[in-house]
């Protein structure tokens, strides 16, 4: 089962361009909640070089109601810079979520508050707001797939 990244109204092609080809590596599944900040029409991913978008398992979903309905009993992990406990504080296994909000606000308070207890952050200096989304949804996504021993990854 693999592990699945999801994007809430993701505002910038080229992050959701980098976290797709993360996934496109690692056979991970990318939902995407609209509203978007970007077209997915095949000429405009062409031409921001996403040529490998049709090797990601991409799902689109009009809320992050619907999108949670979808995963009952499902873990979920949202990532935000508010939250008390390191991402590597937790045990992950496949099947796992990883949920991360649009550049410019993050997840919304309601989010943040029904999934509170697994809430996690990528500890920093506070100098700079946060890291890029592409790489914050990196460096959480191989730390599971480091404590599951890569699965069906060489």
């Amino acid at each position: 089962m693999p592990f699945h990244i999801c994007l809430v109204e993701p505002e910038i092609p080229n992050n959701t361009g980098n976290i797709a080809r993360t996934c496109a590596v690692t056979g991970t599944v990318l939902h995407l909640i609209r509203p978007l900040g970007f077209s997915t029409e095949d000429k405009y991913l062409k031409r921001s070089g996403m040529d490998y978008w049709y090797k990601v398992d991409v799902r689109y979903y009009d809320s992050f109601a619907e999108f949670a309905a979808s995963f009952p009993g499902g873990r979920f992990f949202c990532a935000t810079t508010k939250a008390q406990r390191s991402y590597t504080s937790f045990s992950y296994r496949e099947g796992d979520i990883f949920v991360f909000g649009k550049e410019s606000k993050g997840l919304s308070p309601e989010i943040l508050k029904l999934y509170r207890e697994t809430n996690i952050r990528i500890p920093m200096r506070p100098v700079v707001r946060s890291h890029n989304l592409g790489n914050s949804a990196a460096i959480i996504l191989y730390e599971a797939l480091r404590q599951t021993d890569f699965p069906g990854l060489n």
